[in-house]
């Protein structure tokens, strides 16, 4: 086949003597057995997504290995020096339960270290929040986690953190893309300076399990907890490292671990995808839950930043939340708690993404408080907490199964996440409730809110140019009417425009520039477009809602709405 010259120019490069012999024999082996996996490895350089840095391990400017993220940490280096000039500059580093995370996290100290930056790193693999927790507690300049998140397991990835224990955001983000960009591998400093690197453990896990249990635990009486029983998964990852440490010491005694799944294994031996957004994920966990009549199941991906959460429906069977449905369930327990205790003065906000559910905007406005919503991703709710330090931030999520209590963590957080849904659990129980019933009285007081994903992929550079060619279609052709309701307005966060289509008027979007669409229908159902920012993925993201008159009504609602959602979806020719 024939290769473009631009990949060419990238392989020979890769084929000098900075690169060490396994990695040229393996390109030249590439050259001749597979042509098409070797322009995959080079036709791009891996970028900068809504999660930081992910792509499959292997060699190459669009994989995971030492040269690229060699390349990041170097150019990292030189931004901080840039930045804090004087300084003595640290960073914290920690990795999780994937392939390569142990070596490919002391390749990065190393290169910090060669920089002359001393170097915090977790001895074994630890939970991201850990980490965007470590980042202030040690008073760090930046942060790396090595983790891949929820993705299968031939991913790696590279997490980048701030000061303030968040996320890289505008403008640091592009100015130090600039710098790597302006590097060549040749540039890389890989000798250590041993002397730099300190391995960190055991003190900085027990501040962050104090701090989580301080954050996330809300006066609920011991017998309610001895009464809660809880299952709960860490799928593989590491979040066994935390979680059943902060349970216990938060009085939760009647735990019980999915032990098929609690050994941290990079191939996920047990499970399809290790995410709890997919129900397969937490078939164990639920078998276990029937077999010793489980209240709740909680569980956790790789990483231990998203969650997972089922409980038992009004019919006394297991059923999995979705995202959305714990976030709700979890800010509007945090904002009657923060009214109970008399700390609502008007100056506190939560967070939300303009995916996720508009149910938070109602929380929002019943009990005073702003929702600040940002792009998809928690840095941006991070950023909300440093841009606005004169306002509290109470709690916040997105509907990709995160959510984060307080400013302790600044990143979506399981470890604090689950305490407090078992908090939530047990005081519902205790008081002849249920954290399903809550819920529903949600419902009936706001308005019955339903939502879907779907994510369609698209492998490789034939993919990529199918998803960019769906988004085209979507704008330069928008649909007009969708399951027999016209589109009232139409958001296009990439132009910062929004349509209104009963006016024709149109008006700017504040929010910062991104690859997404949103339309609106007349009767409040909200479609959203959004190509993935760190998967070979295009999300559809569904919201529709009605009244909800009863409970007894739920079940019957319930189907009206997902029958509206898979009436749109097959409308719109998804699937």
């Amino acid at each position: 086949m024939h290769i473009n010259q631009n990949i060419l120019n990238k392989v020979n490069e890769w084929l000098t003597p900075v690169f060490d012999k396994e990695t040229q024999e393996s390109i030249t082996e590439m050259m001749t057995s597979s042509p098409k996996e070797l322009e995959d490895c080079f036709y791009k350089n891996l970028e900068f997504g809504t999660g930081g840095m992910r792509g499959i391990m292997g060699v190459g400017t669009n994989r995971i290995n030492q040269y690229t993220l060699g390349k990041n940490t170097q150019g990292i280096s030189d931004y901080l020096k840039k930045s804090f000039v004087g300084e003595e500059l640290k960073v914290v580093i920690a990795y999780d339960c994937r392939h390569n995370s142990d070596t490919l996290a002391k390749v990065v100290a190393d290169v910090f270290s060669a920089n002359g930056i001393k170097v915090y790193l977790f001895s074994e693999l630890r939970p991201t929040p850990e980490l965007s927790f470590a980042v202030r507690y040690l008073k760090c300049h930046a942060g790396i986690v090595l983790t891949a998140s929820h993705n299968p397991p031939e991913y790696n990835g590279y997490k980048v953190y701030w000061q303030d224990g968040g996320q890289l955001v505008p403008p640091q983000d592009s100015e130090i893309i600039q710098i790597i960009e302006d590097l060549k591998y040749s540039d890389i400093l890989f000798e250590a300076n041993e002397t730099l690197i300190e391995y960190i453990d055991n003190d900085i896990d027990e501040a962050f399990w104090q701090s989580t249990v301080e954050n996330a635990s809300f006066n609920t009486p011991q017998l309610a907890k001895d009464n809660l029983k809880i299952v709960y998964t860490s799928l593989h990852g590491t979040s066994i490292k935390a979680i059943p440490s902060v349970l216990a010491k938060a009085g939760y005694n009647d735990v019980n671990i999915v032990a098929e799944q609690s050994v941290p294994d990079g191939n996920f031996p047990t499970v399809k995808s290790p995410n709890p957004e997919e129900p397969e994920a937490l078939t164990m966990a639920l078998n276990l839950a029937d077999e010793i009549n489980a209240d709740i199941v909680v569980g956790t991906d790789p990483d231990s930043d998203r969650l997972g959460v089922a409980v038992r429906d009004l019919d006394g069977k297991m059923k999995l939340l979705n995202g959305n449905q714990s976030m709700v369930i979890m800010t509007a327990f945090l904002l009657e708690q923060w009214k109970r205790t008399d700390k609502l003065t008007g100056n506190e906000f939560i967070g939300s993404t303009i995916v996720s559910t508009p149910l938070m905007l109602e929380l929002a406005s019943a009990y005073g408080v702003e929702c600040k919503v940002g792009l998809t991703g928690f840095k941006w709710i991070a950023k909300f907490i440093k841009d606005f330090p004169n306002q509290q931030f109470i709690g916040g999520g997105e509907e990709s199964f995160g959510f984060m209590v307080g400013d302790a963590v600044r990143d979506k957080d399981a470890v604090a996440a689950i305490l407090l849904v078992c908090e939530i659990a047990a005081q519902a129980k205790a008081s002849g409730s249920s954290l399903f019933k809550e819920l529903i009285n949600l419902s009936l007081d706001f308005g019955f809110y339903k939502e879907h994903l779907i994510s369609i992929t698209k492998k490789g550079i034939e993919g990529a140019n199918e998803i960019k060619q769906m988004m085209i279609n979507l704008r330069e052709n928008p649909l007009k009417e969708i399951n027999e309701q016209r589109v009232v307005c139409i958001e296009d966060y990439q132009s910062s425009k929004a349509l209104d289509l009963m006016s024709n008027e149109t008006y700017d979007i504040t929010i910062p520039k991104s690859n997404v669409l949103i339309y609106y229908l007349e009767d409040g159902s909200k479609i959203c477009a959004r190509p993935s920012g760190t998967e070979p993925k295009i999300k559809f993201y569904f919201s529709v809602n009605t009244e909800l008159p009863s409970i007894e009504e739920y079940n019957i609602i319930e189907q009206e709405l997902d029958n509206k959602i898979k009436n749109i979806i097959t409308e719109m020719n998804l699937i």
